[in-house]
């Protein structure tokens, strides 16, 4: 997968609006989350957050888990879950989506 189509992918993915018709779950959001480290920063370089950082620990425990991931396959994961997400809406302009990240 290359660069242009998980910056395209990355794009998207912060443009959604929260309550739009694209809605990808928490569990998509914590999967774009640690492929999106693991793809520009690499293996988890900071301490797990205190108990009381519960979001925090749960973003670190992601990114964690896919460490070793290199940055080619973690473009890959990314950008394949962002067209599950956007074929499962159906809308047109989740398909405008698809075919920007296709083109890129």
């Amino acid at each position: 997968m290359s660069k242009s189509k998980f910056d395209k992918a990355v794009e998207i993915v912060q443009s959604l609006p929260k309550e739009g018709p694209i809605k990808p779950t928490q569990d998509d959001q914590l999967f774009f989350y640690k492929y999106y480290k693991q793809a520009t920063i690499g293996d988890v370089n900071t301490p797990r957050p205190g108990l009381l950082d519960f979001t925090g620990k749960a973003k670190w425990d992601a990114w964690k888990s896919v460490e070793g991931t290199s940055k080619e396959e973690a473009y890959t994961k990314y950008v394949e879950r962002l067209i599950e997400v956007l074929k499962t809406a159906g809308t047109e302009e989740a398909n405008a989506f698809i075919a920007q990240i296709e083109a890129a």
